[in-house]
Order: C-alpha cells, then structure tokens, then sequence
C-alpha cells in the first residue's frame, strides 16, 4: 500500500456504518457517499469485481464510468477506454482477435487474446468492462460475465488461443429493477455490489469526484488498489447470514462477507467483525434491523435493568410501566381463543409481491416468466459481416467504414461546421458513426388471432400449446397480429405487436382478449403478408425457420378497402370474405421450405368450410380447435 490509512479510535457507533450511509442521512448525499465508498471497494478486492447499479439515469453512466476508471488508475482519467458490452456482441469478439502482420515473407495472420483477457496479466491498472444495460446483453457477454465474475483463474481455449490468465477487470453494469425478474439469477449472483440509486444526481463539472467521495478518508481512493484482505470473524459470518435470512444464496452470503472484509481491511481493523456485516449490509441497501443480542465484540453492552426486587426463578421481568395486579379482582383462568392467521374466501389473490425497486436484490419480489435456458443460444449463421445484418438499436463511434449510420455522423460534423471554418461540409474521421444492430432471430412465430371467433368455453393457450412450445424452445420471436378485439383502438383495422420471445406478458394477453363487433381479417392476413415478406427478403439474415398460424372461422365483414381508408361504406355482403382469401393467396405463393402455416378452425356453423377455403389458399393444414373434455384431449 503506498500509505495506511489512520486507524479511526473506537466508539459505540463504528465510522465505518456512517461512510455506508444510513437511513438518517439525507438521501441524495448518503447516496453519492455510498457510491463512492462501494467504487473504492470494488478497486480494492478483484472478488468485488462486479458492481451492478440499479435505475441509474442513462445520462449518468457516462460520468460513472469516469469515476470509477479514474479509482482504479489512481488518476483523474482511466488508463485505458473501457470495454463496453452490449447485445451485438460475439464470442469471437470478446475471447480472440486476429491480428494482420506484414512480414519478408508475405501477410501472417495472428490470433491473441481478446479485449475480455488481454490486460488480466498486465501490472497496469485493471480494465473496465461497461454494460449499459444489462438487460440487452448478448448471450456472449452474459457468459463473460458468469465465466469471469469473482473467479481467481479462468481458461481461455479457443481456435489459435490457448491460455489461463487471472482476471483482474472490473465490471459496471446498470439495470432497471423492472427487468432484473427476466433476467438469470446466475448472472446476477455474479454481481457482488448491488446498489438502487434511482434517485442519485451527480454535481456539475466542478468538482464531481471530490463530492463522491466526500466524507471518506483521503488516504482510502490512493491505497485501495493495495488493500490485502483481512480475516473475517465467526460473528462476522453469522450476523451476515441473519441480515440475508436462511434462504438465501451462499454468493450473497459471500458477497456480503467479501465486502465487509474490504471495509475493515481499509479501516485498518485487524479482522473483520459483526459490526461491518452491517456496515456492508448497509452500503448495498440491505434493512439492518436492531437487535438486543448478539451483538459485536466491539460493541458496548447494553444497559442492565434497574436494580429491585427479583422475581422468582424462571419467571419473566415486568415491563416498564405494566400494570400491578388487583389483589381485589378476581381470577379468571379462561384463556381467549386462539383464532389463527386470517385466511381469505374464495379466489382472491394471494399477497402482492415485494415492489422491483425495493432493495438490492429486486429479482426476488418478481412472480413473472422468465428464460430457463438464458445463458444458451441458438445456432447462428454468419453469412456477411455481423456489423451489417440485424436490427438497429442504436449508434456508436466508428472503428472502420462498415454500416455507417450516416444520419448521426452528418449530424454529428454539422456541429463542428463553425468552429472547423471551411467552405465546404467537413465530416472527419472523428464524426463517423456506425450502426449497433441486434443479433437477427433465427425462427420466427407469426400468429394471426381472430377474437371474433372466441367460443365462451374454447381455450386458445391448450389448443396452440404446440406451437408456443415450439417457438420457446426454438427461442423464436413472436409477432401477433389481432383482428377484431373488443379492446381494439381501431375495430376497422388489425392491430399487431411483436414479442422478444413467448414469455412475454402481451403473448398471453393476447390469447385471453375479448371479442368485439367488427373482423378485418383480410387487413390482418395482409399484414401476415407483409410481416413474412419483409423477414424474407434480408438476405443472409432472414429465419431459417418460420410458422404462420391463423386462429379464424373465417368469416371476415370488413372488406379490405374500408381497412385501408377507414371509411365504412356501403353494404358489406361477401367482400371481406373475398378480400381475406385474395390475400392469402400472396402467402401461399412463398418459399416453403421455410415457412409453415396452419389454420385452426374453431368448428362454428354455418359456413363450417371457409376456414378450409382459407387453409387451401395459405397452403396451410387445419387444426381442430373445438373445445373438448379433458379425457379426450389427453387422447388426442
């Protein structure tokens, strides 16, 4: 260490509780205070490696980032420009990267360690690895993460590569406490300093690093990096296993004991005791209760009772201020009934999960569906550079001259037009701007659902279990393309949404909503139409895979003009029916090597064939979709 911090004189209440911040201070100051000390602590201890920031405000990621790249470097400014991770990102990109050499003896191509494991065995400071949003990470990034997240050593074996390297970078990662229930507690486990800071607001310009880390010791930010841990007591390890409760997992415990060794490691103390199990507790926002035993050594004792009259053995003090008995009432030794927990009649719901924001860990208090298989993706293909195919989700800095987004690089050189003095627009190399794209989806569910067809007594989710179970397996994305709800913010037009993936709330809202009046069934197989169409036309990143179901009896009484004015016009008769099965014609006339299609006919008379009809034009099978009793289903 270059300097040992002053070991602070010991008192009731330890300093080390009042630099995690506590309830009593205000919140945005104790906040920053509680940043910046869990900042420190993640550069001093490499199994701190991993600091996740809950509902920070996006504007304030990148003064974060700053800071704590100016903790670990010693400095005002990082060693280095962090790494950031995001959804694009691949294997080959974070573990490998080729390097191109010209030699005497022609080009030699060269494999070396990637961003992730090039500066683990350097004597330079340790690298930053930023995660915007943790919620849209790759699955290449999440594996990163779980692979090297609190690990002392990590194999790195891939083509050209081979290699074992102790990773010494640090992770900052943000994430809205809404979306860490979809995410893998797996990974989430990996991060040992969790933070809410919803409502942290950072300084201006002046002094931001100064404020952070205002009310901690000077010599704590220089000697972090040289910090050595200490022993952690036996009353340390069980007050943090009573803070976290019984149930909970052994990485939190040790995430929590790791943390409170490094808060008593930069105090000076030679071990660490129960009192920083509370401090620690404190700092990533866990309720610490009071407790009248099993209290820390180094904690005083608390005041005994008066002196008086003691109580025969085995019987329990009075309280203060409890009634004497009434020598003069007479006893009555019935004891009330004990009537119990209340219990609630009928189907109510049962008690409201915990609030997402609420505490460090907000996974917990979250009751919705999420990815078994996160960690694991399917099998892509890589025809054409990754940079170029998917969706756009955002822009960043240029590193060559592929998929320039050329809206923000002209808008980013027409700023610099005035201060550059040319005669002619300028861009220079420092504009450029190249698009992030979302890795494509490799299969695709396209479900067109007619609600005005719903029997009272028909179950959409059992009779399309087949396909959902095959679109989450497949880890296939969903578009759903509704005809005639009740709920419809157009009854004249078909509405649609698209879905990440099967476990997504809106699917199964969708399969339960209502009918309405009005079906523009042929405006909905137009946008199937329109959907598949644009899927297939990406060369090189279109699916490998695609299902089309239509759920319809296919009676349709908007014609397909009237969809596209919104103008009722006239007698109706037969046109909408006709429109419906001109456009399934367009369907029918696609590659089906790729795409598949069913209709399920809910059995409705009279007109029991149009569904057929419509099945004939899609090139599609028919699926019975009649309600039936639970023995045949089982049959079937």
């Amino acid at each position: 260490m270059t300097a040992t911090p002053p070991v602070p004189p010991a008192s009731p209440t330890p300093p080390h509780r009042g630099a995690a911040g506590s309830a009593d201070a205000p919140a945005p100051d104790g906040l920053i205070r509680r940043l910046g000390l869990a900042l420190v602590c993640a550069a001093a201890d490499p199994a701190l490696g991993g600091v996740l920031l809950l509902d920070l405000d996006p504007r304030l990621v990148e003064p974060v980032v700053r800071l704590f790249g100016a903790v670990l470097a010693g400095t005002t400014e990082p060693a280095r420009p962090p790494l950031v991770l995001g959804a694009a990102d691949r294997d080959e990109d974070l573990w490998t990267r080729t390097r191109i050499r010209g030699g005497e003896h022609g080009i030699t191509v060269r494999t070396e360690p990637g961003p992730l494991v090039e500066a683990d065995d350097a004597h330079d400071p340790p690298p930053l690895v930023v995660v915007p949003d943790l919620a849209r990470l790759g699955v290449a990034g999440m594996r990163a993460a779980v692979q090297l997240l609190g690990a002392e050593v990590a194999t790195v074996e891939r083509s050209g590569l081979r290699g074992t390297v102790r990773p010494r970078a640090r992770w900052l990662a943000t994430c809205r406490a809404a979306d860490a229930g979809r995410l893998s507690r797996h990974l989430l486990d990996r991060f040992a300093v969790r933070l809410s800071v919803a409502e942290l607001r950072l300084p201006g310009p002046a002094g931001p690093l100064e404020t952070l880390f205002a009310g901690l010791p000077d010599a704590w930010r220089t000697a972090a990096p040289g910090v050595r841990p200490v022993p952690v007591t036996d009353a340390a390890l069980t007050r943090a296993q009573q803070l976290l409760g019984p149930d909970t997992g052994v990485r939190r415990q040790l995430a929590l004991v790791r943390l409170a060794r490094t808060l008593a490691a930069l105090e000076g103390r030679p071990s660490a005791s129960a009192g920083h199990s509370e401090a620690a507790a404190r700092l990533i926002g866990v309720a610490v209760p009071d407790r009248a035993q099993d209290r820390p050594e180094d904690a005083p004792e608390p005041p005994g009772p008066a002196p008086g009259p003691a109580g025969p053995p085995g019987t329990l003090p009075e309280r203060r201020g409890a009634a004497r008995p009434d020598p003069h009432r007479v006893r009555d030794d019935r004891a009330l009934l004990d009537t119990g927990p209340a219990q609630g009649i009928g189907t109510a719901p049962g008690p409201a999960p915990a609030p997402a924001g609420s505490g460090p860990y907000p996974e917990d208090g979250t009751a919705g569906a999420r990815d078994a298989t996160p960690l694991s993706g399917p099998r892509r293909r890589t025809t054409g550079p990754v940079s170029a195919r998917g969706t756009v989700i955002g822009t960043r800095r240029a590193t060559d001259l592929r998929d320039i987004a050329h809206v923000r690089t002209v808008r980013e050189a027409a700023v610099h037009q005035r201060a550059r003095r040319t005669e002619r627009f300028t861009v220079s190399p420092a504009d450029l701007h190249s698009n992030v794209r979302a890795a494509p989806p490799e299969r695709v569910l396209v479900l067109l659902l007619d609600h005005t067809c719903r029997e009272p007594d028909g179950n959409w989710q059992e009779t399309l279990a087949p396909f959902l179970q095959w679109a989450y397996t497949s880890r296939a994305t969903v578009q759903v393309i509704e005809v005639g709800a009740a709920d419809a913010a157009d009854e004249l037009r078909a509405g649609s949404f698209a879905a990440r993936s099967v476990l997504d709330p809106r699917v199964p809202g969708a399969l339960h909503r209502g009918g309405g009046r009005a079906t523009p069934l042929a405006h909905g197989v137009e946008l199937a139409a329109h959907t598949l169409r644009r899927l297939f036309r990406r060369l090189g990143t279109g699916p490998a895979e695609a299902w089309l179901v239509v759920v319809t009896d296919g009676r349709g009484n908007v014609p397909l003009r009237v969809s596209h004015t919104g103008r009722p016009a006239g007698g109706v008769a037969a046109a909408g029916i006709e429109d419906a099965v001109e456009a399934a014609a367009r369907i029918g006339a696609m590659d089906r090597t790729r795409l598949h299609v069913a209709v399920v006919d809910p059995g409705r008379e009279p007109y029991g064939d149009l569904p057929h009809v419509l099945a004939d034009r899609l090139g599609a099978v028919v699926v019975d979709g009649r309600h039936r009793s639970g023995t045949e289903d089982a049959g079937d």
